[in-house]
């Protein structure tokens, strides 16, 4: 078989390529160097719930802070520590496991923690700037643009009560929750403060003016189509195969490209999705990988090099079966006509060197395409029912015809 020879030279430049793309080049976090805090540090005083006057994701918050923080100057707990799993917390406090994601998403925006994906959540050296992993701007990062817009651009005084969550939630167009999320965070950096009312009332007054950046002037609508990870990852896929890798290339594995580029498996996985079905990359599982069909600036394949050493995009990216299955239709086509006899499947194995149940696979394709047919019985085997059309032999390159075995395939029905 022609294979790629260009594939280990590609794969050795991933590290590389991460400097192409402005990523940064910190020591990724590995999991099985951090130390999980069991359930039985924490402390012996929990979080009082019952007599709170304020919800029980604000009481857990400002208690994980706390404890962090103690532990920390204590040294009982060191940075990169992993937290406790959600549902063991939320076992042990007797709450929900959503009531601790959200105490945990607060106490991220204050800098206790950082959550990154696959690993779980560790703590944060508070005092110390870390940016170790790229994160997907979330709804509710939407969300907090949109309200900071709407306090601005609707000149709220100072001390006025905003509108309830549900109707600033209709507003922008987002869900409740997210709205009353991104409401807690406006409340955390003090922009808003809350009444401690529930229901539909309103629940917050405006404490200070929110500072709003360019890059989040926008009108009061979210637009949940708005860029998210798997965009950013699907342009920065583009901008590398663009830059390092030729067509017929063969991208090194997902969690390679995951650890260069900072991110999960599953968006690499998304955003290699979007380019297949952009016809820039072909995918096939197993060993086989991922083959660059053509690159992202041309809107059509690479023609086929004649004297190229080189399998081309489409043959490289094919499975065992589908290369011989191609191959026999040449075969078929150029030395047998209508009712001659295929040579046994051990034959065709030993001859193209590889599995029966590859010339099985392929022999059965070539029968639902109606090209043999197979008989049982003393004189049975395979037989040409029809020729295969000679616009499906076009680009055929992975093996060539040996004219010392013809002549034994020309077996007689």
């Amino acid at each position: 078989m022609i294979t790629n020879l260009k594939t280990t030279e590609s794969v050795g430049r991933v590290e590389e390529d991460a400097s192409l793309l402005n990523l940064s080049e910190k020591k990724i976090i590995s999991k099985s160097s951090l130390r999980r805090i069991e359930i039985s540090e924490l402390p012996n005083r929990l979080p009082d719930f019952k007599n709170a006057t304020t919800t029980k994701d604000n009481v857990l918050a400002e208690w994980m802070g706390e404890w962090i923080q103690a532990g920390l100057t204590n040294s009982k707990l060191k940075k990169n520590d992993l937290l406790p799993k959600k549902a063991a917390l939320a076992h042990y406090l007797g709450i929900s496991i959503g009531t601790v994601q959200t105490a945990i998403r607060f106490i991220e925006d204050k800098g206790y923690v950082e959550s990154k994906q696959r690993i779980g959540t560790f703590i944060r050296d508070i005092n110390q700037e870390n940016t170790e992993l790229r994160k997907q701007i979330s709804k509710r990062d939407l969300a907090i643009v949109a309200l900071k817009n709407i306090i601005v651009n609707n000149d709220y005084k100072i001390g006025e009560p905003l509108p309830s969550s549900r109707e600033l939630s209709k507003v922008i167009g987002s869900a409740l929750n997210t709205t009353r999320l991104a409401l807690e965070y406006l409340s955390s950096i003090g922009v808003i403060e809350s009444r401690g009312c529930r229901g539909n009332k309103s629940n917050w007054i405006l404490r200070e003016m929110p500072i709003i950046t360019d890059i989040e002037k926008t009108d009061e609508t979210i637009n949940l189509e708005s860029d998210t990870l798997v965009d950013q990852v699907e342009r920065d896929l583009k901008d590398l195969i663009s830059k390092r890798f030729q067509v017929n290339d063969k991208l090194p594995p997902h969690f390679e490209l995951a650890e260069t580029l900072k991110v999960s498996i599953k968006t690499v996985h998304d955003a290699m999705k979007r380019l297949v079905e952009q016809g820039i990359i072909k995918s096939k599982r197993g060993r086989y990988g991922t083959f660059i069909m053509r690159l992202p600036s041309d809107a059509q394949f690479y023609p086929k090099q004649e004297n190229s050493i080189f399998a081309s995009a489409v043959d490289a990216s094919l499975y065992n079966y589908e290369k011989v299955e191609r191959h026999l239709k040449l075969l078929i086509k150029e030395n047998y006509k209508i009712g001659d006899k295929f040579p046994a499947m051990g034959k065709l194995a030993l001859d193209l060197k590889v599995s029966s149940n590859t010339i099985r696979k392929a022999l059965q394709k070539l029968s639902d395409e109606n090209i043999v047919r197979f008989s049982r019985g003393r004189y049975g085997g395979t037989f040409i029912v029809n020729m295969p059309k000679v616009e499906e032999l076009t680009s055929f390159t992975w093996l060539s015809i040996n004219p010392e075995h013809i002549a034994v395939y020309r077996t007689k029905k």
